[in-house]
């Protein structure tokens, strides 16, 4: 199983998304620290789920962080993340 399919099962799985997109940019960032040959190290991550709802940013972020802390402390060198509870817009 690849690393985006597990943060994919591992975020679906905590959160029950609405809306779940993960991107591996590893390609993007060739030749750059935590490159690896055969990416898998920067991901980016767009989640809309109600275990959001009433929590600021920070905290959403520790609470992904949280769920995919073996993969962080492991092969994933990068995680962005725009976590946002449903009926938000993509600006907050």
């Amino acid at each position: 199983m690849s690393t985006r399919d597990i943060i994919i099962n591992k975020l679906r799985e905590a959160f029950l998304p609405e809306s779940l997109d993960v991107a591996d940019e590893s390609h993007l960032h060739e030749g750059h620290a935590g490159h690896r040959p055969g990416g898998e190290t920067h991901f980016r991550v767009y989640i809309v789920s109600e275990a959001f709802e009433g929590k600021g940013r920070v905290e959403r972020h520790r609470m992904v962080n949280a769920t995919l802390a073996a993969e962080l402390e492991g092969s994933v060198h990068a995680l962005a993340i725009r976590a946002q509870a449903p009926g938000e817009t993509a600006g907050r």
